[in-house]
């Protein structure tokens, strides 16, 4: 329960009502938000920045002559951190996506909905790419509601085409940054550079991938985050009154009351500036609680440090803070829950390092030909006839060698020159196995057989041999 339901002039009909419909007409309210101005705005175009770098960056970084991260999910290739994963280890890469995902419910359980205002894709292209050519094209919210408002005049029709133009470059961009991720940046060169007829189905994958953009930085916005995206519903199960939520000091803020000059203030804080709803991207009031809707951005923050220095009362009525600490000034973020996840997640990871280090480059999987007996041979020895599938589990070619370990014996491929593998590629074909009797003491034996690259060896695998009964 929100601790102002108690308050008397608390009044909770908020809870009845979706800010982004207009309860009336029951049509969508389009947002306008003031442009953000302060201390935690300037960190988000910091790290906006920072992050936009990084992103627009990566496809161009390599090791050993290779994407640092590529997703190609056509030719069901993976590289995550320089690590390929190959159709034989799609296990590994859902292990890296769970571990991904306790590490957001974690993160979320401590620091609220951090992710959502600062790191997540959506809230920065929004926020801090698409809204700010808005406030370059057609002005802070004011000029923005009246441009809406007035008819199709010259003024009208020139920034509204402007600003189709410049959103429409920008998904383009996007578009390229995202298919660079799938197919990589020498192939997306390719395509750029050579005939459209030679990749037409990539390019209009790229042309779709530019509507697609557009249209949800343009039409869908915030309703991306309040409709889409199950993330904020799932607050309710994450969240709880230690968790670090942006929040509003009720206990220093209320009553809320209008500043008057030369009049002595009895009341809190609060001036009911609502300049906190003005700069709100989702259109909420922070200060009736925690709600779905708010994705952490911190643009109330910064707007109402500015009220409180202008009229001369200390900052922070709205900040990063815990229910527990604004109620009763004590709040802990190591909680048995926090605990619990910490450890599951501490456990992936270990896991999941386990895995990535143990590894084998190849993968080999052989078996004896159904229905087929044991060959004697005249010098004495046995042969066994086996198939084998050989998988190249690196993004790089192999000349791989099949040898016997134990016991002593000898290998002689079925009309295969060659087991060349090209990266994530697979050989399949037939061998004779053949041991010398003096080798075997059993019907059933077991064989150990290994892939060599040179003097290094990619993996050990085993079979069973069967021999005649003595």
């Amino acid at each position: 329960m929100n601790p102002l339901d108690t308050h008397p002039d608390f009044d909770e009909s908020f809870r009845d009502n979706f800010a982004a419909v207009d309860n009336t007409t029951g049509k969508r309210n389009w947002f306008f938000p003031q442009k953000p101005t302060g201390k935690w705005h300037n960190r988000r175009v910091w790290f906006t920045i920072f992050q936009l770098s990084v992103m627009f960056g990566l496809p161009f970084i390599k090791v050993n002559g290779q994407p640092l991260f590529l997703f190609n999910i056509l030719e069901r290739k993976f590289i995550i951190f320089g690590i390929f994963i190959g159709p034989q280890d799609y296990w590994l890469f859902g292990l890296m996506m769970i571990s991904f995902f306790v590490f957001i419910v974690f993160f979320t359980t401590v620091f609220g909905r951090v992710w959502c205002g600062w790191a997540c894709p959506q809230t920065v292209f929004m926020e801090m790419v698409f809204r700010k050519i808005e406030y370059v094209i057609e002005g802070d919210w004011k000029a923005q509601r009246a441009l809406e408002k007035a008819p199709w005049n010259n003024e009208k029709i020139v920034k509204r085409t402007l600003k189709v133009v410049v959103f429409m470059t920008v998904s383009f961009l996007i578009a390229n940054l995202l298919l660079s991720y799938f197919v990589g940046v020498d192939r997306l060169w390719r395509i750029v550079s050579e005939p459209i007829t030679e990749h037409l189905t990539l390019f209009l994958g790229i042309c779709a991938f530019t509507l697609i953009f557009f249209f949800n930085f343009a039409w869908l916005r915030d309703q991306a985050c309040t409709v889409v995206c199950p993330y904020g519903r799932l607050q309710g199960v994450l969240l709880d009154k230690n968790s670090v939520v942006i929040a509003y000091d009720y206990k220093r803020g209320e009553p809320r009351e209008k500043l008057h000059k030369g009049k002595e203030r009895t009341a809190g804080d609060c001036i009911n500036c609502f300049q906190c709803v003005n700069v709100c991207p989702t259109g909420i009031d922070i200060r009736n609680g925690t709600q779905m809707e708010c994705v952490n951005c911190t643009a109330c923050i910064d707007a109402c440090d500015n009220i409180m220095e202008k009229v001369n009362l200390p900052k922070g009525l709205i900040r990063f803070d815990s229910e527990n600490n604004i109620a009763s000034g004590k709040s802990k973020l190591i909680t048995t829950r926090t605990i619990a996840y910490a450890v599951v997640l501490t456990a992936l990871w270990v896991a999941l390092g386990y895995a990535i280090l143990t590894r084998d480059d190849t993968e080999t999987t052989m078996l004896r030909v159904p229905g087929s007996r044991y060959i004697e041979n005249p010098d004495g020895s046995i042969s066994n006839l086996y198939t084998f599938k050989l998988f190249n589990k690196t993004n790089h070619a192999i000349n791989p060698e099949m040898r016997i370990l134990f016991p002593k014996g000898s290998l002689k491929f079925a009309g295969i020159p060659s087991l060349h593998l090209d990266g994530a590629g697979m050989v399949e074909g037939s061998v004779f196995i053949t041991i010398p009797k003096t080798e075997i003491a059993n019907r059933r034996t077991e064989v150990k057989l290994a892939i060599y690259a040179g003097s290094e060896k990619l993996e050990e695998f085993k079979t069973t041999f069967i021999a005649p009964e003595e």
